[in-house]
């Protein structure tokens, strides 16, 4: 199982009637080390542009791998690594995922998740390899500063939030459960 962040580009196969792509293919990302068995598919929907969902993650035993791609729209998507004693710990990789691209971002265990709509009425949607557990439920406050995340917002533009995305914790209080495994932030693209 690997500890990479891995931007995934499915290859798509274009005629004249449009395109067809496989999105997941258990065999095929075994290739890149993502062997985690998803068992949930989850699908949101955020209409205002600039529509921040995250700092994300889940606590171990319910700890969460995710898969996500953006089906409608175009998204800044992050992950940060919370990895107790990793070198990179607070560090933080993105990308845009859009409908257009098909790019997808896969994000292991031990890094928060967030993202960024960049265009009104974006669905997007994401495997999990845990089941949603309300008591592992965790986050890292989307501004703080310790991490910097360079969301790409218009100067000045505060993004929609959830009220509790707008009050979670900041890096420095979090107790992270997650353990550094060797492997550095890295984001692999595939």
């Amino acid at each position: 199982m690997t500890s990479k962040i891995v931007l995934l580009r499915p290859k798509r196969y274009g005629d004249d009637r449009g395109w067809f792509t496989e999105v997941y293919s258990e065999r095929a990302f075994s290739r890149y080390g993502i062997d985690d068995r998803f068992v949930q598919d989850n699908h949101s929907l955020s209409v205002p542009a600039g529509t921040l969902r995250g700092l994300h993650f889940q606590t171990p035993p319910f700890a969460q791998a995710k898969l996500v791609r953006c089906i409608r729209g175009r998204i800044f998507d992050v992950a940060v690594d919370i990895r107790r004693n990793s070198p990179t710990f607070g560090r933080w990789v993105g990308a845009e995922l859009s409908a257009e691209n098909g790019h997808q971002l896969y994000i292991p265990v031990g890094f928060a998740h967030g993202f960024c709509t960049l265009d009104r009425s974006t669905e997007v949607t994401y495997k999990v390899s845990n089941l949603y557990s309300p008591q592992n439920d965790g986050g890292i406050l989307w501004n703080d500063p310790a991490i910097g995340v360079d969301w790409p917002l218009p100067q000045g533009v505060v993004p929609v939030l959830s009220p509790k995305d707008g009050q979670q914790q900041l890096l420095s209080d979090f107790d992270s459960p997650f353990d550094y495994d060797g492997t550095p932030l890295e984001l692999v693209e595939v």
